[in-house]
């Protein structure tokens, strides 16, 4: 039971929500009680809950076709998946299963198997993206308020991360990284549960320690399988936390970690070896990679080459302090002009909140579990905020949606323990000068966007100040109007966020790096800059790339039309860029479909973005040379002939890649093909794009 001195320590803790769930009747599941909730719950929890996951599905769900095609790059391969199993199991461009997407393929399956139900359109893709997104805001608000036991820290928690911007774009995209959230927060929770299990002497099969530690480490396994390495960066915090916390005797804690590792390895590593031992002969090209080698893909690339900068076949090279392509290094980048206005709104709060959740518990017992959930959201969230600020190889800011979990978890709990302390003056300071600070810092955040409701930003900043100043007086106020200025404070630092939520969840995004929110300056290809070559031209609008469109146009994110190649009359085409997508005319796409089960791929195209917009138009295999940046080394000159002698490749779309080769390619392998191919066979223009017709004679 918990002891006097942890009872001291905080006014409530997570150990007597522990005790009492431990002493508790397991009541089964009801209709009823999904409605009502708990028995012992107040009577506003359940349809506070159901608001806050209604908020969510209104976020990630509105609208949800406006994105057409969002990143085609991805789009293609689930495409690709939906038809062909292998190209499902591997995570193949195309079904023909020529290379596959740079990443391992997990975060892509329930995209795939959506198409599958509900047909090829952009709503189909992003709808498994939404759902996920909906269920990290629920399992957030499940692991706040059980080690708190308040489920108004959870409610906190989770509307702070459900309207972060950069949340509401990427669980409204068909990047990775939706995927990835979830399984993490997922494998959050379970170590807390394991912690809890071995606290109160849980030994029954679900509830023993040991297999919720090994259900986190699946979970890790399986986010491995989603976004590679980036998963690992939770791990300093779950083990050492459970290294530390746990009340099991530390040679039990050790064998309990071991399992954990096994479970990870297991979940990770079955894909991994399938792929490894499978003959390269009989499979696609692991794409991203050098060698064909999807552990060099893991360790390079997409691995120590994102902290050191080295990655071969990346378009540039890192930032470090000086600059550079992907932006300037520092413990600053995360508030710059190019991240702040994604996550950044309530940063400052949730480390204040950690640093004083840890001054409240210190006195706590080792195994206290509110203490324990602390450490392991805010170890996480540090963790994860260094090694972002830091990084020296490729970042987008779309990365930082991993932070919006803890940074949810840091301001419920830190909510929470505010209103609970707030009897002490010491506590009550810190709080005011917390709303205070993140009133000014939303006031500067919505001031890089000074177009977007600019009234908005003096009524953050007088009310969030005006609030500041009534918190100090909470500890002598009657309970209800603490009450209503605690809910005040909320919308004071809340109001920025929600507005650039509002934004961006009623804003198309295409291209690979979308951004959140309005236009708050010019970045690096993190967020859309300027002049880069290659597919980096354009401004943003809107928060997304906007670059030179098919036919000389501008084309600006957010046209579904564009993005799903519905152009009526035979309108011009265009081989998209390194980020953003091709467009098919009505012509090029009749041309691709026609006599295409004669062939194995409709078309040939250096680039998997000038590749997939074509895919997706003719819903039929077009290879992408070269992969994602066309520098990948497939295929060979010497491959590429005997796949046209084969009669298997009907048509070369010239352009795409990265630039700087014949006809826009992007390494000397495609470079050499692109060569071949204008030196061989005759061009032809349609609709403002080059086509050569490989089926006919040479030139």
């Amino acid at each position: 039971m918990t002891s006097p001195t942890a009872l001291r320590a905080h006014d409530v803790t997570a150990e007597t929500s522990a005790d009492r769930r431990a002493t508790r009747p397991r009541v089964g599941p009801s209709p009823a009680r999904l409605v009502r909730g708990r028995p012992d719950d107040p009577a506003w929890v359940r349809p506070a809950l159901l608001g806050l996951l209604a908020l969510t599905a209104l976020l990630y769900l509105w609208d949800l076709g406006a994105s057409g095609w969002a990143n085609s790059f991805y789009s293609a391969a689930v495409q690709a998946g939906s038809e062909s199993w292998k190209a499902f199991f591997f995570g193949s461009s195309d079904a023909s299963n020529a290379i596959t997407v740079d990443k391992t393929p997990l975060a892509l399956w329930p995209m795939a198997l959506s198409v599958r139900i509900f047909g090829l359109h952009g709503w189909a893709i992003l709808l498994p993206q939404a759902l996920e997104g909906m269920a990290t805001v629920g399992l957030l608000y499940a692991g706040v308020r059980r080690w708190t036991g308040s489920p108004a820290a959870g409610l906190i928690a989770g509307a702070t991360m459900a309207l972060t911007p950069v949340a509401v774009l990427m669980f409204k995209f068909n990047n990775p990284d939706a995927m990835l959230a979830l399984l993490l927060v997922g494998a959050a929770y379970a170590t807390l549960r394991a912690l809890e299990a071995g606290r109160t002497g849980t030994r029954g099969y679900v509830g023993h320690p040991v297999r919720w530690l090994a259900l986190a480490g699946a979970l890790v396994g399986l986010a491995f399988l989603a976004k590679q390495l980036q998963a690992f960066l939770i791990l300093p915090a779950l083990v050492l936390v459970y290294l530390v916390v746990a009340a099991v005797p530390l040679r039990k804690r050790i064998g309990h970690l071991l399992v954990a590792f096994v479970a990870m390895v297991v979940g990770a590593g079955w894909w991994i070896a399938i792929v490894s031992l499978w003959p390269a002969a009989s499979r696609p090209y692991i794409g991203g990679s050098q060698d064909n080698s999807i552990l060099e893909l893991t360790l390079g690339y997409n691995g120590l080459g994102r902290i050191t900068g080295d990655e071969t076949g990346s378009v540039g090279g890192g930032g470090g302090n000086g600059g550079g392509m992907w932006g300037s290094t520092g413990i600053l980048r995360l508030f710059g002009s190019e991240i702040g206005g994604q996550v950044a709104w309530l940063l400052p709060a949730a480390l204040i909140a950690l640093v004083a959740a840890l001054w409240l518990t210190r006195r706590a017992a080792r195994t206290d579990l509110l203490r324990a959930s602390v450490l392991v959201w805010g170890g996480w969230l540090v963790t994860t905020a260094l090694t972002f600020s830091f990084m020296a190889g490729i970042f987008h800011a779309y990365y930082t949606v991993a932070l919006a979990p803890m940074i949810g978890a840091m301001v419920g709990i830190g909510a929470w323990l505010t209103w609970t302390h707030r009897r002490s003056v010491a506590v009550l300071a810190v709080a005011a000068g917390t709303v205070a600070l993140t009133s000014a810092w939303s006031f500067a955040l919505l001031g890089r966007s000074a177009d977007f409701v600019p009234w908005l930003r003096w009524v953050v900043l007088i009310g969030g100040l005006a609030v500041a100043a009534a918190i100090v007086f909470l500890r002598v106020l009657p309970r209800r109007l603490a009450l209503g200025i605690a809910g005040l404070s909320l919308l004071a630092v809340l109001a920025g966020p929600a507005a650039y939520a509002v934004q961006t969840t009623t804003t198309g995004h295409e291209g690979s790096i979308p951004s959140a929110g309005p236009t708050s300056g010019q970045g690096g290809p993190g967020g859309g800059g300027t002049g880069r070559p290659g597919g980096f031209g354009g401004q943003r609008a809107g928060g997304q790339q906007q670059g030179q469109a098919p036919g000389g146009g501008q084309a600006q994110g957010g046209n579904a039309t564009q993005g799903q190649g519905r152009t009526g009359g035979g309108g011009a085409g265009g081989v998209g860029g390194l980020l953003n997508g091709s467009t098919s005319s009505t012509r090029i796409t009749a041309m691709l479909q026609a006599d295409a089960s004669d062939y194995r791929w409709a078309a040939a195209a250096v680039g998997s973005n000038s590749a997939s917009g074509y895919q997706l138009a003719s819903e039929e295999p077009v290879m992408a040379i070269g992969g994602f940046n066309g520098t990948d080394p497939y295929p060979t000159l010497a491959q590429f002939k005997a796949y046209v002698a084969a009669g298997e490749i009907h048509y070369f779309i010239a352009g795409g890649g990265m630039g700087g080769g014949p006809g826009g390619s992007g390494s000397s392998t495609s470079s050499a093909i692109s060569s071949w191919v204008e030196d061989n066979y005759t061009a032809t223009t349609v609709d403002g794009v080059t086509v050569y017709d490989l089926s006919g004679a040479t030139s």
